[in-house]
């Protein structure tokens, strides 16, 4: 099953590192950046979470929420925030249930490996709880500020 913008987004319900509980439906009426990345500290990851951290200012500014999700545990994503002052949080999807919901767990090749995780991708869900875009392929490095330019678009 493919997403496309229109779509209701997948309902979700992810705990962070504190064990506080994040909802599609304890975000309505809040515009939401969701956005899916591989693995903590690894360059990539860290490239793409220290731009939304140097946007996140301007995020705010706009009432944007940004929430992170990978398939790390409690204390690699405490680690991680702490390393790089995240001052947004860091959803935990063991197992990447949610990400599958959004299409974007699956087999992965790395280095003449196969392995099941998560794709680098990132969902805007608007206040009413639908897609309004879908970013599939990402650059890490400017990720951040290229949805932020979009959201200004509106």
């Amino acid at each position: 099953m493919s997403l496309a913008v229109g779509d209701p987004a997948p309902d979700f319900s992810l705990p962070d590192a504190e064990g506080t509980l994040y909802s599609l439906d304890s975000l309505r009426g809040q515009r939401v950046v969701l956005y899916f990345y591989p693995r903590d500290n690894t360059p990539g990851c860290t490239k793409e979470a220290c731009g939304f951290r140097d946007a996140y200012a301007a995020y705010q500014a706009q009432g944007v929420v940004v929430l992170g999700v990978s398939a790390d545990d409690a204390k690699s994503h405490s680690k991680f925030a702490a390393k790089y002052a995240l001052p947004f949080p860091l959803l935990i999807d063991e197992g990447g249930e949610v990400a599958s919901r959004f299409g974007v767990y699956g087999l992965k090749k790395f280095m003449g490996k196969e392995y099941m995780g998560i794709t680098r991708s990132t969902f805007i869900i608007g206040p009413e709880g639908t897609l309004e875009r879908i970013y599939l392929k990402v650059k890490a490095e400017t990720h951040a500020e290229t949805v932020l330019a979009d959201l200004a678009e509106g």
